[in-house]
């Protein structure tokens, strides 16, 4: 798969080496591309988590691709609040979310963010983030909605309210399909998915307003679904695009906050994550830390070990690669024609 930028840069990777692409993310020119696509990221993650959303779609594009010849454009909206590295990156390295409508995508992925206000239509990115769910009703074959983008444009759409949980969903979920679809067609079942959420979708509220459910989980609720609209939209309460670290590094994140006082609540084990003494480990360093709080305690993290299990690479995969295959049929006949 050959993965092409606006500025002909590719994505770098977000790791030690920051100037330097890893292996995996150099791409070579398939020798007989049977289709050229166009697809689009609006990355609204935050600043932690920017570098590391671009490197973990692109890794599934090119594990999904086949010979198919990707032009693949990252997009931020201004009303993210950005570092003056982070907006550097973005001013050098992604496409003016104003170019949408001149690169005739085929395929839209909308990110979610991290949250800031009481309710989304609070949020200072929610006008330009409906504008964006106008505007790819009719000007995508199909575009995918990933956590809070997915409750945005549902309450957009359709006014239906996402729901604040008890405690935040975090793990690594047995998701079940319940209805054909081509979205999941050979997909393992169950498929394994990352959930890491403090608020859902629920199933009756969707299934009410025409949301057909795809994959549901016992413990995480709805999964993923999806609407025909202009466009063929697929909404993910979860992130399927994980990679095996970063349930980690949310929950070590979350770990911080606490110590540091920044919030009240200790983030819960991810479920189904980490190995079982890896799990007592970790519990009986939460008792210390409920006792001595401070933020020099991080440190002291006992070393941790994930599950060998919990592989979810192979689900994400296969949705990707149904999701190219449905795009990938339009621009034949946009060819033909």
């Amino acid at each position: 798969m050959t993965v092409l930028l606006e500025k002909r840069r590719l994505i770098v990777s977000p790791g030690l080496a920051p100037t330097q692409l890893r292996r995996e993310d150099k791409f070579g020119r398939p020798q007989h591309a049977d289709v050229d696509l166009t697809i689009g990221l609006v990355n609204n993650m935050p600043d932690a988590a920017l570098q590391a959303t671009e490197r973990q779609f692109m890794r599934l594009l090119r594990q999904a691709a086949g010979d198919i010849r990707i032009d693949f454009h990252c997009f931020s909206l201004p009303s993210v609040t950005r570092s003056q590295t982070s907006q550097w990156r973005v001013e050098k390295q992604y496409t003016d979310i104003a170019d949408l409508d001149r690169l005739q995508l085929d395929g839209l992925i909308v990110t979610g963010a991290e949250p800031i206000a009481a309710t989304l239509p609070e949020e200072p990115f929610w006008r330009e983030l409906t504008d964006i769910v106008d505007w790819a009703q009719a000007n995508t074959r199909s575009t995918i909605w990933s956590c809070l983008a997915a409750h945005a444009a549902v309450l957009h759409l359709d006014g239906i309210e996402r729901r604040r949980l008890d405690a935040k969903c975090s793990g690594i979920y047995d998701c079940a399909k319940v209805t054909d679809h081509w979205l999941t067609g050979d997909a393992p079942s169950p498929l394994k998915i990352s959930h890491s959420r403090l608020n859902e979708l629920r199933a009756d509220d969707l299934a009410a307003r025409g949301y057909q459910l795809l994959t549901t989980s016992p413990e995480a609720g709805v999964d993923i679904f999806a609407k025909q609209l202009g466009s063929q939209f697929v909404f993910f309460q979860g992130h399927p695009e994980y990679d095996a670290l970063s349930l980690e590094r949310e929950y070590l994140r979350d770990i911080s906050r606490f110590l540091a006082g920044q919030c009240d609540t200790y983030p819960a084990l991810p479920v189904g994550y980490f190995d079982a003494e890896t799990e007592q480990s970790l519990l009986r360093f939460e008792q210390r830390a409920r006792v001595e709080r401070r933020p020099g305690l991080s440190v002291e993290l006992p070393d941790r070990t994930l599950r060998q299990d919990n592989a979810a690479g192979a689900a994400a995969t296969a949705i990707f690669k149904n999701w190219l295959h449905y795009l990938s049929q339009g621009a034949r006949r946009s060819l033909r024609r």
